[in-house]
């Protein structure tokens, strides 16, 4: 046991050398800075930290100076202001009326891209542009209007005109076939029903012709109209036949007419048709326009 405590304090001669040289630089790394220090070179750090210690410090403002960098504001000559048109006024006198470079930088670019100075609100629009400028500047801008360049084709408005308006007595069939929704048979049927009729005198009677809807008669009632010119039938005179022709007269309604004009004698008047029963005041107010009394 004992053998064994002394193994671990024996050293080689190898270990020992190192052992020793370990030694050697530790004490010589204590020692050294000593011995480089001279008396000469401490009196010489001593004197700069104490004119350090005394030396005046410097205010913040002329530190600041140094360090920061202040932009200087453009400069520029008394303003002068007189009349111009911002469309065509030059650097110089943007420059002359007392803009900023930058300001006059930005109308310039404005202007080559394109842009236009319409009206003096225009220039407004500039954000670089001061409302104390502006409002500086405006009594004197002048903005011109454009030339008048000549297409060679004058400009026309279209004006419709207006839809023709046609007489239902005079009218053939070509001019009914003309009007919206009417073909050749109801512009037939409209002139056989107002030569049967012997004529028109009212427009309202167009409506009556066979086959034509009240729908069509309305979209095309506003483009007729009727100079009345009718032919009249002689209730003394005329017979059955004769009466029984018109559209408006039935068979019955004729026979009776005869029959009352014997029994009585002849009509000294229109209205002593209304004392016949079959002649009722709706058909009298419709024929008494197509019967005379002579």
């Amino acid at each position: 046991m004992e053998g064994k405590w002394k193994d671990y304090f024996t050293f080689s001669k190898k270990e020992r050398i190192g052992i020793y040289t370990l030694l050697l630089l530790i004490v010589g790394t204590a020692i050294l800075p000593q011995f480089l220090t001279s008396p000469s070179l401490n009196k010489e750090l001593t004197a700069s930290a104490i004119q350090l210690e005394k030396a005046p410090v410097q205010p913040e403002k002329e530190f600041t100076r140094r360090l920061t960098y202040e932009k200087r504001p453009d400069v520029n000559p008394p303003a002068t202001v007189f009349r111009f048109n911002p469309n065509t006024l030059d650097e110089a006198g943007w420059k002359k009326l007392g803009l900023p470079d930058r300001t006059v930088r930005t109308i310039l670019n404005y202007r080559n891209k394109g842009g236009k100075f319409r009206t003096i609100a225009d220039l407004q629009k500039m954000y670089s542009l001061k409302p104390a400028d502006f409002n500086r500047l405006q009594p004197y801008v002048q903005i011109e209007a454009p030339p008048f360049h000549y297409t060679g084709r004058p400009s026309m408005k279209y004006v419709k005109a207006p839809p023709t308006v046609i007489d239902i007595n005079l009218a053939d069939t070509t001019a009914f076939i003309a009007l919206p929704g009417i073909g050749s048979k109801l512009a037939s049927r409209i002139v056989n029903f107002r030569n049967k009729l012997g004529g028109f005198y009212s427009v309202e009677q167009v409506g009556e012709t066979f086959g034509l809807t009240d729908s069509t008669f309305q979209i095309i009632k506003p483009r007729l109209q009727c100079e009345p010119v009718v032919q009249k039938i002689n209730i003394n005179t005329a017979d059955v036949n004769t009466l029984k022709q018109h559209p408006y007269i039935r068979w019955n309604v004729a026979n009776a007419i005869v029959q009352y004009r014997q029994q009585h004698g002849v009509f000294n008047t229109r209205e002593q048709l209304q004392q016949i029963v079959l002649v009722t005041p709706e058909l009298y107010q419709k024929i008494e326009q197509y019967i005379a009394v002579e």
